[in-house]
């Protein structure tokens, strides 16, 4: 196994698939947590990469670029911030939950244009690599349905009982948070300490996520990371609309 030398950020060999990432507290301060460049999105090289506390992040046209931000902006599902037009809605049940009924159309919904953004990070390659490790049980996601319409979700990796957020959709008023509230309860249930949200947003930070150092949440991850994970694919333990 070679072990990387020099300073970030760090150029990954996509032919060498055994490499070691390098530390993480070796990461870039601006751009805050980049830490190497190229490499693949073989499922070896990322679940090494999420069990290190990295992500892939990186726009069309662009080498693969992978991240560890310090601080880590993370939800502990036990703490989400629940509003209360957001708990007026889950009363009311608008919308029929289930996990991993339909991953790939949610990938697919994530990385359609949108109105507020000129392109996509989540690429063809992306795409087929997070299918893959769908396939091996290592990425899962949540659907909102109405009738037989999804509209909207989110989707994200898991390793042990830690939950990495990926991305989320909604065609329907407050689907998507309404999918990350089920998500939320149901990991709590799990014993999950924490869902990852990479870096930080004022949309996640208002549902409780908490910016922790890199060194705090690299601890969580490990201890997490070796727990013995839900049977998948994922499914819920009783009624999601039952709040």
């Amino acid at each position: 196994m070679t072990t990387l030398r020099g300073s970030a950020p760090f150029w990954l060999d996509p032919e060498n698939r055994d490499i070691t990432f390098p530390d993480v507290e070796l990461a870039l301060k601006e751009p805050d947590g980049l830490l190497a460049i190229g490499g693949d999105l073989s499922t070896v090289r990322l679940l090494n990469a999420y069990a290190s506390g990295i992500f892939p992040w990186y726009g069309p046209g662009q080498p693969i670029l992978w991240w560890s931000p310090d601080p880590r902006l993370v939800l502990r599902p036990e703490t989400l911030h629940i509003s209360r037009s957001l708990q007026k809605t889950l009363r009311k049940r608008p919308f029929r939950v289930t996990l991993d009924a339909a991953f790939e159309a949610v990938i697919d919904n994530c990385s359609a244009p949108r109105d507020n953004a000129s392109g996509t990070w989540i690429t063809a390659e992306m795409k087929t690599a997070y299918l893959e490790l769908h396939r091996l049980g290592y990425t899962h996601s949540v659907e909102c349905w109405q009738d037989k319409r999804l509209v909207g979700g989110l989707y994200g990796v898991s390793i042990g009982r830690i939950f990495f957020g990926e991305s989320m959709f909604a065609h329907a008023s407050d689907a998507s948070k309404v999918a990350l509230a089920t998500l939320a309860r149901q990991l709590s249930r799990w014993g999950f300490p924490a869902i990852d949200c990479q870096v930080h947003t004022r949309h996640l930070q208002s549902l409780g996520a908490i910016p922790l150092p890199r060194k705090e949440f690299i601890g969580i991850l490990g201890a997490a990371c070796a727990l013995t994970p839900p049977p998948s694919p994922w499914r819920f333990d009783r009624d999601p609309a039952d709040f």
